[in-house]
């Protein structure tokens, strides 16, 4: 019976990797701003491997996460589903809360329920096998090493190997050891974007003869700043706009070159022309440490610094080198792409984002008019506004959710959102907020809640 079992298992994904689906290996870096690459036109930093991917396929730069921090935008990515929809709209633990008057923030579903159905789970049926490397930081820990319930772990999700992904939102050390109890230690002083890349290589060749779809979410470029100290030389001198603090363009070039050793292994493997590779981030940049100018704001805010990210995607003789999208598009987008590759319908969970095979295809437009964002949360530095956001072609609009006040800006005129035209503009202001609050009602968003009376003197 298990002989018979293990044919059966052996023939769908033969059947899948013969029908042309493309194997998927989707990297996202953790706080990398929209301006902290070469190709995006930051001249402190070398990505020359990024830059290379970009000029290899299609780089879109009016693209956005879910939200302005990371447990949600990962939610997204896992679900289609938007942090409002699901509940979890802030970063875990999301223990936040104003004492000075300010609303309270809204309720917070404390993790990724396991009702949910993922994007490894739905891949299985077309025959995928799936791993999960890095930053997960989607579920509180249980225990030393920031290990996770198993139903809510990568494993209990869908991914058939996990590796590094507990509760962490930043590594205990970028450098073994690394108290992580979902990756072994390796050779003392190993770095672990190096560690995360040699284990996804690993994996490909695993697999390499059936279809895959490889999560490769770097912790890079989160807290602690450590990077080798070749880099941490070279960068030492870098100073000025671009780059707040020279660990950070070193650790940014770090990550680039462990990307170059995966992105040379396909290659090696004759794999690259099969491969769907997407490389972007689950929010804006730190203050901190990244220049997110000429955005304003930075992670944390709903102003483009918080929300704008980078994305480029690569599909050999598929998506034309070269090329970019103008197109907002949002994290919730890439689970129904991954869908249409691997000839899924939807199921019976609602998607809140769409394909962007058309535009990646350059065969078509997106349906939609809008994309919506909901932030009714405190960031760690308590200083963002709750509020909510629509794009909606060259606008967008920001409602303060403490007082209602309405921003509006034009994107294609003003992307530094320094220009409020709300009262100029009151007619596309009034459009953009009922269309807000109307997915705000159809998400059954959770909202914030009124500020505590304060303490009499």
């Amino acid at each position: 019976m298990k002989v018979v079992c293990f044919a059966f298992l052996s023939l769908i994904y033969l059947n899948a990797f013969a029908s042309g689906k493309p194997n998927v290996l989707f990297i996202m870096a953790d706080d990398l701003g929209w301006m902290d690459l070469a190709c995006q036109g930051n001249k402190l930093v070398d990505t020359p491997n990024i830059d290379r991917l970009a000029k290899q396929g299609m780089r879109f730069t009016d693209a956005y996460a879910a939200a302005p921090v990371c447990s949600p935008t990962r939610c997204a990515v896992l679900t289609g589903q938007a942090p409002a929809r699901i509940g979890l709209t802030t970063h875990l633990p999301g223990r936040f809360f104003p004492k000075d008057g300010r609303p309270q923030p809204a309720e917070l579903t404390p993790q990724l329920n396991a009702d949910h159905v993922t994007i490894a789970e739905r891949m299985k049926e077309a025959g995928y096998a799936s791993a999960f490397l890095g930053k997960w930081h989607i579920a509180p820990g249980i225990g030393r090493g920031g290990k996770v319930a198993d139903d809510v772990s990568p494993i209990g999700q869908g991914f058939d190997v996990n590796v590094g992904g507990t509760s962490y939102g930043g590594p205990p050390s970028f450098f073994s050891p690394y108290r992580n109890a979902e990756l072994a230690d390796g050779p003392e002083g190993e770095y672990l974007p190096d560690r995360l890349v040699d284990e996804s290589i690993r994996f490909i060749k695993a697999h390499k003869s059936k279809p895959w779809m490889t999560h490769l979410w770097f912790y890079t470029v989160h807290w602690p700043m450590q990077a080798p100290e070749a880099l941490l030389k070279k960068y030492a001198g870098r100073k000025g706009p671009g780059l707040n603090d020279t660990r950070y363009g070193a650790m940014i070039e770090a990550m680039d070159l462990a990307i170059g050793r995966l992105l040379k292994a396909l290659d090696e493997m004759q794999l690259a022309e099969e491969t769907l590779v997407i490389f972007t981030s689950d929010n804006g940049g730190f203050a901190g440490v990244s220049d997110c100018r000429p955005l304003r704001e930075s992670k944390g805010h709903l102003y483009e610094g918080g929300i704008r990210v980078p994305l480029i995607v690569r599909w050999s003789g598929k998506i034309k080198a070269g090329t970019t999208s103008s197109t907002p598009v949002v994290s919730m987008d890439f689970y129904p792409t991954f869908l249409e590759l691997a000839g899924l319908k939807p199921g019976d969970k609602p998607i809140d984002g769409e394909s962007i095979l058309p535009l990646l295809r350059q065969t078509g437009k997106l349906r939609r008019n809008e994309i919506f964002f909901h932030f009714p949360n405190y960031a760690w530095h308590m200083g963002n506004r709750l509020g909510g956001a629509v794009r909606s072609a060259n606008w967008k609009l920001i409602r303060n959710y403490d007082d209602d006040s309405l921003e509006l800006y034009d994107m294609s005129k003003d992307l530094s959102e320094k220009n409020n035209l709300a009262d100029q503009r009151p007619k596309i202001a009034a459009r953009l907020n009922h269309g807000l609050t109307q997915w705000l009602k159809e998400t059954n968003a959770p909202m914030p809640r009124p500020p505590k009376p304060m303490p009499k003197k």
